[in-house]
């Protein structure tokens, strides 16, 4: 029974078989198509040195970093920049404030689809490229000219807002000072900043629904309102999943520029949020390993979420990232 068995030379010179047939394979590959993987090789360039050579920093996170003696110099402290941020004062509150941004943009995530599904039914182009042209503009205004309107509007005495307050009876109030009002101020604002940039997708996808399928359903009698419910929407069904994902993988990112902007020392209870933390803990106070620390707890909780929604979505839908 033992005789039978292969032994393991002849199993060593299998196994160097296949691996010289598989290089051999890879290799005809390249050569027939070598066109293809040049035009990808600035692509891999690009991940490579922004991206995946900068991980070799991680450990900052692990050390008493300093600049002097450099990430090898610098004396291993294990979990010790963790621990200071989960035991500070400010824990609690950048978690709470980053959450509530992004659960409260979550509840605004289907407006872009009713702004795609909107448009897709008008008949009339001019007016259609002119609400395109109109609710695309914010999206290209750069993010300083962008805060400073949001400032302007909301100025306590010479803002838009504040004098239609006060034309219906109202008083003026400093929206910017109050921190209970920052949140919905920002949430808001972004949506009308990004609502039409991110209808695109949504827009392009629908180019694609077959016209005879509409037809057939006049046909049959069905209203506009039933085609879109019964056309329109499952066939953007899996763009939606797709892009849900991708905002639940990004539920603890907020980006710090904006919020840094509108930010002052009399809403930061209700503005500070883990990215504007990293910044002013490591560019301005250079901690840099408390806030790489801070950094790689806010990417692993990303991370960790999209893997989660990414096998829900693929059980409950059959649509999924991978």
């Amino acid at each position: 029974m033992n005789e039978a068995l292969p032994k393991k030379s002849e199993l060593t010179e299998s196994v160097r078989e296949i691996r010289s047939s598989r290089r051999r394979r890879m290799a005809r590959s390249f050569r027939r198509n070598w066109q293809y993987y040049l035009f990808i090789a600035p692509t891999l360039l690009l991940f490579i040195v922004f991206h995946y050579l900068p991980m070799y920093g991680i450990q900052i996170a692990f050390r008493n970093f300093s600049p002097a003696l450099g990430i090898w110099g610098s004396k291993w402290i294990g979990l010790d920049n963790f621990m200071r941020f989960f035991e500070s004062f400010y824990f609690w509150r950048l978690l709470k404030n980053t959450l509530l941004i992004n659960v409260t943009q979550l509840f605004l995530f289907p407006f872009p689809i009713i702004l795609a599904l909107s448009l897709n039914e008008v008949q009339n182009l001019y007016f259609k490229k002119t609400v395109q042209t109109v609710t695309y503009a914010p999206y290209f205004l750069s993010t300083v000219v962008f805060v400073s309107m949001i400032l302007s509007f909301l100025d306590p005495k010479s803002g838009m807002i504040n004098r239609l307050i006060q034309i219906f009876g109202g008083t003026a109030k400093n929206f910017m000072a109050d921190p209970d009002a920052f949140i919905p101020i920002y949430v808001l604002t972004g949506s009308w900043k990004t609502l039409g940039w991110s209808s695109i997708i949504y827009i392009g996808s629908l180019a694609g629904v077959d016209p005879s399928l509409h037809e057939a359903a006049r046909i049959d009698g069905a209203s506009r309102m039933q085609r879109i419910w019964h056309i329109n929407l499952p066939w953007l069904a899996p763009t939606i999943v797709i892009l849900f994902i991708l905002q639940l993988g990004s539920m603890m990112s907020v980006g710090y520029e904006r919020i840094y902007l509108m930010q002052n020392s009399l809403n930061q209870p209700g503005s500070d949020v883990i990215s504007t933390y990293v910044y002013r803990v490591g560019l301005i106070q250079a901690q840099y390993g408390l806030s790489t620390a801070v950094g790689l707890f806010n990417s692993l909780i990303n991370m960790i979420l999209l893997l989660l929604a990414n096998t829900l979505s693929r059980r409950l839908t059959e649509t999924s990232l991978w």
